[in-house]
């Protein structure tokens, strides 16, 4: 089992959206970064675990765990000229980007912001999140950081 990291913006989709959803199950669409979509495609498996991230909001941070439940597969969005999402270079027959399914498990009762997880720099070190110029929405988590970061959301 591997462990991630996904960002979203709480006003376009949250944590509680994703409890919402039927079987607590969406899709994780509209992600345009070709790293991204390599892990998507060739490391994200069924059964891996994923810290739910809020971004661009006040303030950031973890809020919860999702479970991923599918391989990657061609996001639609990206055909959809109607989508935010549609790449006009994307072709039905090769597909330019991938998804991945992810089920909710549990929201934090408080978040771990990213002002606490840069107080803990030295434990976290290389954690991606909290490195200057570190923008991708979706990361790696090595275990350690992981077990530490459980600690953190549930003193």
């Amino acid at each position: 089992m591997a462990y991630w990291l996904m960002k979203s913006e709480p006003d376009v989709f949250s944590i509680d959206d994703l409890a919402a959803r039927p079987q607590q199950t969406e899709g994780w669409d509209g992600v345009r970064n070709y790293q991204v979509r390599n892990m998507f495609r060739d490391q994200f498996q069924p059964g891996d675990l994923a810290f739910f991230y809020h971004s661009n909001c006040t303030p950031p941070g973890i809020v919860g765990i999702a479970k991923v439940v599918s391989h990657g597969y061609p996001d639609a969005t990206q055909f959809d000229p109607e989508s935010d999402h549609y790449d006009p270079k994307s072709k039905v027959e090769e597909p330019r980007w991938l998804q991945v399914d992810v089920q909710f498990v549990r929201k934090f009762r408080h978040s771990v912001t990213l002002a606490t997880l840069k107080e803990h720099a030295d434990a976290l070190a290389g954690f991606q999140v909290i490195q200057k110029g570190s923008r991708l929405s979706v990361c790696p988590v090595r275990p350690e950081h992981w077990a530490f970061i459980l600690k953190l959301a549930e003193p």
